[in-house]
């Protein structure tokens, strides 16, 4: 080799000084558009119901909720199967091959999720085992019907004929009668049978009537802790369905139908039309997976596969254990509370819990005011605000968007306020997948009572969390609103952490005005003054703030971005990260579930991390900040950084302008990232680890969330008493000095 040349290896005598750097080319920049820097959509989020299967898993949670966790997994992966892997297949049997920014053609990925997936049925199935042996030790047992002693199971029997056997209808299969359908996820009977020493085998199918109106999944057996499947107790009693028939085989199978269903809008003659036709439609959708009793018969086995076209070797699953675990959610719900997490009740908002007085004049006097869920009443304050507005007569209209609501007193009130002659306007988006049904008859309710009901923008799913208000003080018109991260549902506002915001800001009010008439009405799609709203300039608001932060951090040193989400999968939201910290710019996400950004790749993205929060709660808040070189920015709203809330949804992310509602956002953050105790961690890799906390103790964000909720609330009620004193010794001081 020449000495001269410029790769030459230098030896421990060489002057470095002398080396001529110039003829050492720099390293070429990363290339952002490389797929191995973006992570999966489906494995991601496989990955985190990976993370909620190991609730069920880890003895420091109470055995109930474990119980809880493992339904909830299993429910996750019905939804999976049906809305995930239903599109996917949707895109092979196009003909699409075109592969995701991950390098992953649609085939790719359903092969990686199936191979996941039968990992985590293993886990499931070792899960369950270990949590009945758990369960038996608390005299909580999931028994088959032949070990009970006798007078159970008569009574039992007595039960199966005075309340199932009528419900049910056995369906042949031979030529004379065809291939029953198989409604979606529900559990299914293969019977096969002959007549008294005959050899002919005859084939009948059994649906398990679960149902609310029929009977649960779980049957309790004598008033004690002991249950028993409704499909045990079918086969049990098999002879008052078929009597004189010898029974051969009984097995027992569940298919999966893709959700995906999209008529074209120029079918219908509405957007109402369009959404009936699709529930109709996915009743008969194709199927997906197909899922059998382990040990099923091969021959069995195989006629199933064949008449619901499927593929054996790819569409079918045995199930060692328990099917349709989801089920477990009966279990979980046994009121035994040393089983169970510490009840927890959400408190009052620490100002409007002890100020009973006209919420839009606390609003008005005090300002914004933060609202967190679960920590905080969703009654008491969401509820109240829109209760307060039907019956407050200066108010003159509401506008409101629903995308998921338990009807109840929400709906309540809207029709309450039409009633008392307000302009009452709602958006209601039909689209919500799975809820569609409800969300149908919610609109119909509403326009029953007068109220103007619309869908939103076709093509646009309406997906943001509004509520406005339109009040005469005084001598002018003031809007108030509720921007929130969470649906308008009283059940899972005690379930899901979210935020609110009330407020009266001026410029929000009239950007919600302009956006309420682009929803209901022909109006372009404005350009706003406070709000980033999509999908017309909420990404290219984010995408702007991150190229500031850049250009701040370039001059100050001093850049940081942290996003709390529930999902990051937009690729050019991803790209603008990497191209921030590859800037040095500090970056903190703390995202629930799917995540395609990888941190500490070196030179990359070594300032990032990423955390996903897995507790007693599901994690549902959005919160986006920015330092902006210490002229700080905060949204709240109801996007995650997908590219359909981004572009194909109307979402809405307000800003946080109040410094004492900063204060609270910092906080959560701060716990968060700080937790020890149900944050997980992840690697470059993608692969996650829970973090282990020195002390045993030590409390998960929720908790400690849970814990501040409490404090502010005991401090603003004891506030109010020591004011009321000092009111009244003032008063009584006034009264004795008058009286000398």
């Amino acid at each position: 080799m020449n000495d001269s040349s410029p790769t030459a290896v230098l030896d421990e005598d060489t002057d470095i000084a002398a080396v001529d750097t110039e003829a050492v080319p720099p390293p070429a920049p990363p290339d952002l558009d490389d797929p191995t820097l973006y992570l999966n959509r489906e494995l991601t989020w496989l990955a985190f119901n990976q993370r909620v299967q190991h609730e069920a898993d880890d003895p420091r949670t109470p055995l109930l909720e474990r119980v809880k966790f493992l339904a909830i997994v299993n429910n996750n992966i019905d939804e999976f199967f049906m809305k995930r892997i239903g599109g996917l297949k949707q895109q092979i049997a196009a003909g699409v091959h075109t592969p995701t920014v991950d390098g992953r053609t649609p085939g790719q990925q359903v092969e990686e999720c199936r191979s996941v997936l039968a990992g985590m049925q293993a886990e499931q199935d070792r899960i369950f085992l270990e949590l009945l042996t758990a369960l038996e030790a608390h005299d909580i047992r999931l028994a088959t019907i032949d070990a009970l002693p006798k007078d159970a199971r008569e009574r039992l029997r007595e039960h199966f004929r005075r309340d199932i056997f009528p419900m049910i209808t056995p369906l042949a299969m031979d030529p004379a009668h065809p291939f029953p359908f198989i409604s979606n996820l529900a559990l299914n009977l293969l019977v096969t049978l002959r007549y008294p020493g005959g050899s002919e085998v005859y084939m009948a199918r059994i649906k398990v009537p679960v149902s609310k109106d029929i009977s649960k999944r779980l049957i309790q057996v004598d008033g004690v802790n002991t249950f028993v499947t409704l499909e045990d107790l079918i086969v049990n009693n098999l002879d008052m369905l078929f009597p004189g028939m010898e029974i051969d085989s009984c097995e027992l199978f569940r298919v999966t139908r893709n959700a995906i269903v999209e008529p074209t809008e120029e079918a219908a003659n509405d957007l109402l039309e369009l959404i009936e036709t699709e529930l109709r439609e996915r009743h008969f959708a194709p199927i997906v997976r197909l899922e059998v009793q382990a040990g099923m018969h091969k021959t069995h086995r195989g006629m199933l596969a064949a008449e619901l076209g499927l593929n054996e070797e790819e569409d079918v699953y045995e199930v060692p254990g328990m099917m349709a675990k989801r089920d477990l959610f009966e279990l979980a719900s046994l009121d035994i509370p040393e089983l169970r997490d510490k009840p927890h009740r959400p408190g009052d908002h620490p100002v409007l819990g002890n100020d009973r007085r006209n919420i839009f004049h606390i609003i008005r006097e005090n300002g914004p005011l933060l609202l967190q869920h679960p920590y905080q009443s969703f009654s008491t304050t969401v509820e109240r605000f829109l209760s307060t507005a039907a019956k407050d007569p200066k108010v003159l209209a509401i506008k409101m968007t629903l995308y998921r609501t338990s009807g109840g007193a929400i709906l309540d009130s809207l029709i309450e306020a039409a009633q008392h002659g307000k302009q009452v306007a709602v958006l209601v988006e039909l689209k919500a997948r799975f809820d569609e049904a409800a969300n149908i008859g919610w609109a119909r309710r509403l326009e029953a009572e007068g109220i103007h009901v619309t869908y939103g923008v076709m093509g646009l799913k309406t997906h943001s969390k509004l509520i406005f208000v339109v009040r005469r003080d005084y001598a002018q018109l003031r809007r108030y609103y509720h921007i929130g991260t969470g649906n308008y549902h009283g059940g899972t506002a005690k379930l899901y952490t979210d935020l609110g915001m009330l407020g009266c800001d001026e410029d929000v009010g009239q950007d919600l005005t302009e956006l309420f008439n682009y929803l209901t009405g022909y109006s372009p799609p404005p350009s706003y003054r406070k709000i980033l709203a999509a999908p017309y300039t909420l990404k290219r608001g984010i995408l702007d703030k991150i190229d500031r932060e850049i250009a701040v951090h370039e001059r100050t040193g001093s850049g940081h971005i942290q996003m709390k989400m529930n999902a990051l999968e937009d690729s050019d939201i991803v790209r603008a990260l990497y191209k921030a910290t590859r800037a040095g710019v500090k970056l903190d996400l703390i995202v629930r579930d799917t995540c395609r950004f990888r941190p500490g790749l070196p030179g990359i993205s070594e300032n990032a991390q990423v955390i996903s929060i897995v507790g007693r709660f599901l994690e549902h808040a959005r919160i986006l900040y920015f330092h902006n070189g210490g002229d700080e920015e905060y949204f709240i709203g109801s996007a995650d950084m997908m590219r359909r809330n981004l572009e194909s949804r109307v979402e809405v992310h307000a800003p946080v302008d109040n410094p004492e509602l900063r204060q609270e956002l910092r906080l959560i953050l701060d716990v968060q990232l700080a937790d020890q105790r149900t944050a997980w961690d992840m690697d470059a890799d993608g692969q996650y680890t829970q973090r282990t906390p020195e002390d045993e103790k030590a409390k998960g964000a929720q908790q400690t969330l849970i814990g501040v909720a409490e404090k502010r609330l005991a401090a603003a009620a004891k506030h109010k008493e020591k004011t009321l004193r000092s009111r009244l010794l003032s008063h009584f001081e006034h009264r004795l000095a008058e009286k000398s």
